[in-house]
């Protein structure tokens, strides 16, 4: 297993050791002992998998105080851009995003700490997206940035007068609210 940095502290890339041979792939998706011994000790205890059609856009989403969720997301089918905005008051890149390419074919999975919300947009005709979370979800505590607020300004890699999304997202507050 590969972890690699990114642009914004704390969120990691991680690229799996995929073994192929006549018959396809195998790949630990997630081991718990290989993430300690990389430093990421986070306690997954739930999955969550969507799936959707292309030119989906789903969040940005967030939990927060006592919920707020460490997630690591991969795609089982298809392709997405997921997009992590760094929501830390005190952090260098508060307000910045980064946005990763993830798919069933490169294997990618995206480790999003507490702190950041998550959203992604589909280029494929569909995908499924598995993500395991280090706390449970809460109602109460849920939250979201609109997915075209014009501070953030996210290339979601999609025509962004054809996305869809649900009404739910459509209500969410812009960044400086």
């Amino acid at each position: 297993m590969n972890v690699i940095d990114t642009t914004i502290k704390d969120l990691k890339i991680i690229e799996p050791t995929i073994y192929t041979d006549s018959r396809g792939y195998f790949f630990e998706s997630y081991n718990k002992n290989a993430f300690f011994e990389k430093g990421l000790e986070y306690n997954f205890i739930q999955d969550n998998q969507s799936e959707s059609i292309k030119n989906v856009i789903r969040g940005l989403h967030f939990q927060t105080g006592e919920f707020a969720q460490t997630k690591l997301v991969r795609v089982i089918f298809g392709e997405i851009i997921d997009v992590a905005v760094d929501l830390r008051p005190n952090s260098e890149t508060y307000g910045k995003y980064l946005g990763v390419l993830l798919s069933d074919k490169n294997q990618k999975q995206f480790l999003i700490p507490k702190g950041f919300a998550h959203g992604y947009s589909v280029l494929s005709e569909k995908a499924i997206v598995l993500y395991k979370c280090d706390n449970i979800y809460s109602k109460q505590h849920e939250s979201g940035i609109r997915f075209d607020d014009k501070t953030l300004d996210i290339d979601w890699n999609i025509n962004i007068n054809e996305c869809i999304v649900s009404d739910k997202d459509f209500e969410l507050a812009f960044f400086k609210e």
